[in-house]
């Protein structure tokens, strides 16, 4: 197992040149042949953003949030939406990264684990963007403390808690072709049980609210709001995350390393 994880580690930072040329390549093709191009990677938050805005603001007419300091709903739900989606977006491409890549995989030698870093990367880099924008605003709006310094971090566990995801489900739906869609439903449904587009406080059992301590990204989508909003830390959020995100890319580098071998069977 040992070995297995240190190649897994070590393999991006030894093919850093084909790791940045597969990431180039897939950044870039989400925008080849647009007229606006990498234009795109601003006008699609602001867009969202707009949106939401409308909608909750002006069609539901939520009011402001008075557990985080009487924040605008849609500043509250942006928050814990853009860097969710960035999860969502790389999970969901996962179960067709290695059959899209097949011939690829089956003619050409190359370091095969280096798919699940693309296929994570890639989402992230384009919709921090968007979080970035978002705290840009915020800045403007008086909510800057020294524990934004976190942000980064918090951002980087999360990206590595979904390289796991990734480096699982991607392996699995080599040989499970059907779990497409069940990655999607259960995506879905993850969605509903993190308190993104409602507060946790609206949930008022105690004994049931303490159940979404088993969420991970409950914890990273509380951190971040918690850590903007209130210039608060919860240092049982940051308990949670932290072991989750590294053993999540640990065994799930260790499990697609142990199975990459047969990839090249079945594809």
């Amino acid at each position: 197992m040992y070995a297995l994880s240190r190649q897994w580690l070590i393999t991006p930072v030894e093919n850093y040149r084909l790791l940045s040329n597969f990431t180039r390549q897939d950044f870039s093709a989400q925008y080849t042949g647009s007229i606006a191009g990498f234009l795109w990677l601003f006008l699609t938050p602001i867009a969202n953003i707009a949106i939401y805005s409308f909608v909750f603001g002006y069609v539901f007419q939520l009011r402001a949030l008075p557990e985080f300091r009487e924040t605008e709903f849609v500043l509250f739900m942006m928050l814990g939406y853009l860097p969710w989606f960035a999860l969502a977006e790389s999970v969901g491409k996962s179960t067709s990264l290695l059959i899209e890549k097949a011939g690829l995989i089956t003619k050409v030698k190359f370091p095969v684990q280096i798919l699940p870093v693309v296929c994570s990367l890639v989402p992230y880099m384009t919709h921090v963007i968007g979080f970035c924008l978002l705290l840009s605003y915020l800045v403007f709006q008086g909510y800057f403390s020294a524990l934004w310094l976190w942000i980064p971090v918090i951002y980087l566990m999360q990206f590595l808690f979904t390289m796991g995801l990734v480096s699982i489900i991607s392996a699995l739906s080599v040989f499970l072709r059907d779990l497409n869609q069940l990655v999607s439903l259960c995506i879905t449904i993850w969605f509903f049980l993190t308190p993104i587009i409602y507060p946790i406080s609206l949930i008022e059992d105690e004994t049931v609210r303490s159940f979404f301590l088993f969420n991970p990204m409950h914890s990273f989508v509380s951190l971040y709001r918690e850590i903007v909003l209130l210039g608060e830390l919860t240092y049982l959020h940051l308990l949670i995350i932290t072991p989750v995100s590294i053993c999540s890319y640990i065994f799930g580098g260790w499990f697609f390393m142990r199975i990459k071998h047969a990839f090249g069977d079945v594809l």
